[in-house]
């Protein structure tokens, strides 16, 4: 049995902002006798839009009207319907998501580019759907060796550590092309970001908005110092004086980069390092050929095996079209006037040594929910299980139970009861909730997702001609 869906991926960033349409095929790779196995088995790009710039507006806000114009007219082109959007995602990246209107700006857009397109935000997602989108996931699998991914764009450089379709740790820094804007006629610098002219400041450099260069060696101290922290990011020379300046929210915390050997990159810079040499250095008004050039031929292509990335600047729009949507297990359980879900706060909790009935259970769920009790307004969340492998029955009842009644407040307010669990125990432990629910109650309990504490969750209808559900696990960080 197989159904193809369609799936929308559109990336707001610094710089540019872009579309993808791909074509999803939801097979059941389980035999005739066997419980359904519903997986995502083939991703194919049927559609890539035009790059624009993104539209802004005072410089401080996002033009919804233009990226909505620009979003219909490429669904125009690609002679289809926002109705036959099945799923996808909105991704908006970069100093983009600082804009003060990024929050509204991505909700809305989600809403209108489909049924399903969740709205997603922040770097360490970010840096892992373009580490996807870049193809360097897929030659991690194949090869067998972890790999860094660099996907350096306008504002920010994401970096997701892979080994095979395990993300081991992600990273990111306030580096990109876009940080220092000059016109390329009369070389005067239009923009300074503010951790540039911090760094200016603190190196002493005669330089400011206003200034207009000699020639691009003038920025050569900044250059220097950003191919540095780059270089330091994955485990490359003595440490800057301003590696910890350019941290965005944290550096590689789970491993040591320098112990891995592979290194990709991508973004709109990646695509300059292929032609900085032959160009002008400002052509695009930044220092985007700059910065790649001086890449191209730092201590990083000494030290690593460099690989060259499948896609550049398209890798985090492909990576929101095909790699940011999963599907939950088929043996699941739920109400259909639970559906959908939107932007849940997902809270995680650990069942320690098999044993849900632990008072301190109900205790730990209490208090993580009270964290979404302000002004008087109970909001709902998602409930994420982990630790119970293979429980007795007795075992889900009293899971059961302890979610229910840590739940209580949720069930006051008549909002739906969301359960995920790591483990294929959706459907026992979804009766068991029926139970000992209230009759009719909205609930979803749903298997074999990977999420974190503070991670956010869509959930949509069931993918047409199967049980199963479309499942987004993102981040919604904005600054």
């Amino acid at each position: 049995m197989e159904r193809a869906v369609l799936s929308v991926g559109i990336d707001i960033g610094t710089s540019t902002t872009q579309l993808i349409i791909s074509r999803l095929t939801i097979q059941n790779k389980a035999s005739l006798f066997s419980v359904p196995d519903i997986v995502i088995s083939k991703k194919e790009i049927i559609y890539q839009s035009d790059i624009i710039f993104t539209p802004l507006l005072r410089g401080y806000q996002i033009d919804y009207n233009g990226i909505a114009q620009f979003v219909r007219k490429q669904y125009m082109k690609a002679g289809i319907s926002k109705q036959s959007i099945g799923v996808g995602a909105v991704i908006i990246t970069g100093e983009t998501a600082r804009k003060e209107n990024a929050d509204r700006v991505i909700e809305t857009l989600s809403q209108d580019a489909g049924d399903f397109v969740v709205a997603t935000a922040g770097p360490d997602l970010e840096g892992i759907l373009a580490a996807k989108g870049s193809g360097a996931g897929n030659y991690s699998f194949d090869r067998k060796v972890p790999i860094i991914n660099l996907d350096i764009g306008g504002g920010t450089t994401n970096l997701a550590a892979l080994d095979g379709d395990q993300v081991l740790d992600t990273a990111c820094f306030d580096i990109g092309g876009r940080l220092i804007k000059v016109d390329p006629e009369t070389l005067q610098i239009s923009y300074l970001a503010p951790k540039i002219q911090q760094l200016v400041h603190q190196l002493n450099l005669d330089l400011s908005e206003g200034t207009v260069l000699k020639s691009a060696e003038g920025l050569n101290p900044i250059i220097d110092v950003l191919v540095q922290v780059l270089e330091n990011s994955i485990g490359i020379g003595e440490k800057s004086d301003f590696f910890d300046l350019f941290i965005t929210n944290h550096h590689f915390t789970q491993l040591d980069a320098g112990q891995i050997r592979s290194v990709s990159f991508s973004g709109g810079v990646a695509e300059c390092m292929r032609h900085a040499d032959d160009a002008q250095p400002f052509a695009y008004g930044d220092i985007g050929l700059l910065l790649g050039s001086r890449l191209r031929h730092s201590k990083i292509e000494q030290y690593k095996d460099v690989l060259p990335a499948q896609e550049t600047i398209r890798a985090t729009v492909i990576g929101a079209g095909a790699y940011s949507i999963t599907v939950s297990g088929s043996t699941i359980s739920y109400t259909k006037d639970a559906l959908p879900v939107r932007n849940l706060p997902i809270i995680k909790l650990t069942i320690e040594k098999q044993d849900p009935n632990a008072p301190e259970f109900t205790d730990q769920l209490k208090n993580r929910m009270d964290i979404f009790h302000t002004d008087g307004e109970r909001s709902n969340v998602a409930i994420y299980i982990t630790g119970l492998k293979s429980p007795t029955f007795h075992q889900l009842q009293h899971c059961a139970r302890q979610i229910v009644s840590g739940a209580h407040e949720l069930l006051a307010h008549h909002l739906p009861l969301i359960v995920i669990t790591e483990d294929d125990i959706a459907k026992a432990l979804g009766h068991q909730l029926a139970h000992d629910l209230p009759p009719g109650y909205p609930y979803i309990c749903i298997d074999k997702i990977k999420a974190n504490h503070g991670d956010y969750v869509d959930i949509g209808a069931p993918v047409p001609g199967t049980t199963v559900l479309p499942v987004s696990v993102k981040t919604l960080l904005f600054n």
